[in-house]
């Protein structure tokens, strides 16, 4: 049998992955790019966060969105061009921020995260050099109100067992010294401890070695121009230049562009596009610099720091614009997303030696109700690992088991995968 899986992110890597451990031999990835991760897995965030898997669209959102309408310090903006295109999208989108559809679709994504983390774990991300830390993270909170508040989620999610521990001021300071010069401004944070860091891309790298040398076909600069289906069933992918793959099981991983293909075979996806963008600075290898990963929650942003060394950097991630496939450098984002950066870290990021930041992009593929498409079609062998929005690298390799169990005939018992199945979309 062999299975075709169209995209060589985080997510469609992992489905390859466990595909391959549950002893299929015949598996050919195909991808647009010239290598592993280079759309949505390129520069994220780095941050794998159990903590923070709740979706984006929490209650509340809509009187947001109209009171920054237009904005660009918006943390989700929305660009007039792609109101058309988020219409009947966005009514499912604003139907789950109520308290309770929030909550269970918040807690099913934590459930998810933390069978992912394992998952990393068993893949042998050990042995693999991608920044990887296992510290925790730190979310900061600027009043004794917002700390409280957060202290109350954090002891929710410890019902699906995410650990934590509530830091005061001093605390905080003795985890993350790099926070003195603006202690006056923070109440505290949420240690998080289950969470951890790590570079994405580099992940995909070592793990597209590693599929191969297990005998996984890569093909690079490959775009799919359409899945081939014939009287409800999948027969395989048709290439740009005319190439034809035959295959018994297709596997869309494909991110934002999952929607054009699927909707070729009459599935339309509740995914859209929102543009993220992110920055890396290098830091000076012998200044003090942050050790944690810090997520401010009033200013919607994280920084990650990755490396060690002469190898030392910040990655700076934040923000979500829904503006199409627009893959398009917004200037006043990303002066928006560095002050950000250089108000948490003002003695990091102003010395002389720290050059401006790489400034990067990318289209994260969201789904109206913040949950990912995981599982079968009523396409008879297309399969979805699709709608990962901002979770992809925490929730990737998870994402990856869950679906090549189901393709297997199997459920786990760590997950329900009832919660993403695409037949809650009717597709």
């Amino acid at each position: 049998m062999r299975i075709v899986v169209i995209g060589a992110g985080i997510v469609g890597l992992a489905s390859a992955h466990f595909l391959r451990a549950e002893g299929v031999r015949d598996i050919v990835v195909v991808d647009a790019a010239s290598g592993p991760g280079q759309g949505t897995s390129y520069a994220n965030g780095a941050l794998l966060h159990p903590s923070a898997v709740e979706p984006w669209n929490s209650p509340g959102i809509l009187g947001y969105l109209i009171r920054h309408l237009g904005r660009e310090d918006a943390a989700v903006l929305l660009r007039a061009r792609a109101l058309p295109s988020l219409v009947f999208w966005g009514l499912r989108f604003l139907r789950e921020s109520s308290p309770a559809r929030f909550r269970a679709n918040a807690m099913a994504n934590t459930a998810l995260a933390m069978d992912s983390m394992q998952c990393l774990r068993d893949m042998g991300a050990d042995a693999w050099d991608f920044n990887h830390t296992r510290k925790g993270s730190l979310t900061v909170l600027r009043d004794a109100r917002a700390l409280d508040e957060s202290a109350n989620w954090a002891a929710t999610l410890s019902q699906a067992g995410v650990r934590h521990r509530v830091l005061d001021r001093a605390g905080l300071l003795a985890v993350e010294p790099a926070l003195a010069p603006i202690a006056g401004e923070l109440a505290g944070a949420i240690h998080n401890l289950d969470d951890e860091t790590g570079d994405c891309h580099r992940f995909c790298v070592a793990l597209a070695a590693s599929l191969a040398s297990a005998g996984v076909q890569l093909r690079w600069n490959t775009r799919v121009e359409r899945i081939d289906a014939d009287r409800g069933r999948v027969r395989g992918v048709h290439l740009a230049g005319g190439v034809r793959i035959d295959a018994d099981e297709v596997v869309l991983a494909a991110g934002p562009h999952s929607v054009a293909l699927a909707a070729a075979v009459g599935l339309r996806l509740p995914i859209r596009p929102a543009k993220g963008y992110s920055l890396t600075y290098t830091l000076d290898s012998d200044a003090p610099g942050p050790s944690h990963p810090v997520i401010d929650r009033a200013l919607h942003v994280a920084l990650t720091p990755l490396g060690e060394g002469g190898t030392r950097r910040l990655r700076v991630a934040g923000t979500a614009e829904f503006c199409g496939h627009d893959l398009r450098i917004a200037q006043g984002r990303v002066n928006h997303l560095a002050g950000l950066a250089t108000r948490l870290y003002p003695e990091v990021l102003r010395r002389p030696a720290v050059e401006a930041p790489r400034v990067w992009a990318g289209l994260r593929p969201v789904c109206a109700d913040g949950r990912p498409l995981i599982g079968a079609t009523r396409i008879g062998g297309l399969w979805l690992n699709t709608g990962h929005g901002h979770l992809g690298w925490t929730v990737g390799p998870g994402s990856g088991r869950l679906l090549a169990l189901q393709m297997k005939q199997q459920l786990p018992s760590e997950v329900n995968a009832e919660a993403f199945s695409p037949a809650r979309f009717g597709l």
